[in-house]
């Protein structure tokens, strides 16, 4: 992540400490901090840390979608929800890898694969899910999957695979977790996740915002990340996408501003990390998401859906980087 810049900007070496003992009364005060102040503090580490003119994208499918046991009220794929969600069985690998083969010739670096599972099954799933990310690894792109639990075995065979990341968000505060979910705990995901290191696959782990939480919780949820040795490489800022027949389909619209907050606050705690700019994207506006940009956004999900729900198109988007003169990540880069 400290490597030098290139292109239109200026080369740098980092020179600020990463820091994993953040305190909560810490993390509290720079959420807190007025929003111009906030927001130059992160993009003046951003520069430090990254390129400022470019920005990765990625490309998730759901490669096995509904049917879920987890109650997460958020999500249109638990089985506990009536969201019109259809279940599909695990795709054809030829058909992912082929859909990762064009994301990879539109300029797309990192190609994730979601299932919706409780944790990751045994068996002959398994092997077809491997299938996948060797044949997407064999593209020379990073490969991500979020699969649920995982057992440290099956870790180290995705490891083997040739998988780059893994992701399984915390989703929010300790304190918040038992009001969005109740079949598992925060332990289970944090278990996950430390399979997951010791394994050498790197980590995508982040949360979501508008869910009803408090900003002690989106704190509490970013206290967590940073205070995790090393921090997750990969951070997605997710905004509560609405769906119909979920528990949480009435909420308020969330302030686009939170999500600069959480973005910014995110980036000054964790500077060297990728900050992905997730999903709800299409419920804000190119101004909102520029300003996710200067706080400290430096990745977004490209294609029309992200799993079930949908995202701007890839017009939009080049549209978009274009007018504020970004580019997306070479392949080359990581």
């Amino acid at each position: 992540m400290n490597s030098a810049f290139s292109g239109a900007a200026q080369q740098t070496i980092p020179v600020t400490q990463l820091r994993h003992d953040w305190k909560k009364e810490e993390v509290a005060a720079i959420y807190a901090t007025p929003l111009p102040g906030l927001v130059y503090r992160a993009q003046t580490l951003h520069r430090e840390f990254h390129a400022p003119d470019r920005v990765q994208t990625c490309q998730l499918i759901s490669i096995k979608t509904g049917g879920c046991p987890e109650d997460c009220a958020y999500c249109p794929q638990s089985v506990h929800h009536d969201a019109g969600v259809e279940r599909e069985g695990l795709l054809d690998p030829q058909h992912v890898i082929g859909v990762a083969r064009d994301a990879a010739a539109r300029g797309v670096t990192r190609f994730c694969m979601g299932a919706a599972w409780r944790e990751a099954p045994q068996g002959h799933e398994f092997e077809i899910v491997l299938e996948m990310v060797r044949g997407v690894s064999s593209l020379g792109v990073e490969v991500c999957c979020t699969l649920g639990m995982l057992t440290n075995e099956q870790a180290v065979r995705l490891k083997e695979a040739g998988l780059t990341a893994y992701n399984h968000n915390l989703d929010t505060s300790p304190e918040f977790y038992g009001s969005i979910i109740t079949t598992r705990v925060y332990d289970e995901r944090l278990r996950t996740l430390a399979a997951v290191r010791q394994a050498g696959i790197t980590v995508c782990c982040g949360g979501i915002l508008g869910m009803g939480e408090k900003e002690s919780d989106r704190a509490g949820l970013l206290h967590q990340l940073a205070t995790l040795n090393p921090h997750p490489e990969s951070v997605p800022i997710n905004m509560l996408v609405r769906v119909e027949g979920t528990p949480l389909a009435a909420m308020p619209p969330l302030d686009p501003l939170e999500m600069v907050r959480a973005i910014a606050t995110a980036r000054i705690l964790m500077p060297a990390s990728r900050v992905r700019l997730a999903a709800g994207r299409k419920q804000l506006s190119p101004e909102a998401v520029t300003l996710c940009f200067l706080a400290g956004a430096n990745s977004i999900f490209v294609g029309e859906k992200l799993l079930t729900t949908p995202n701007p198109g890839v017009d939009e988007d080049e549209q978009l980087l274009q007018s504020l003169g970004m580019k997306p990540l070479e392949s080359h880069a990581v």
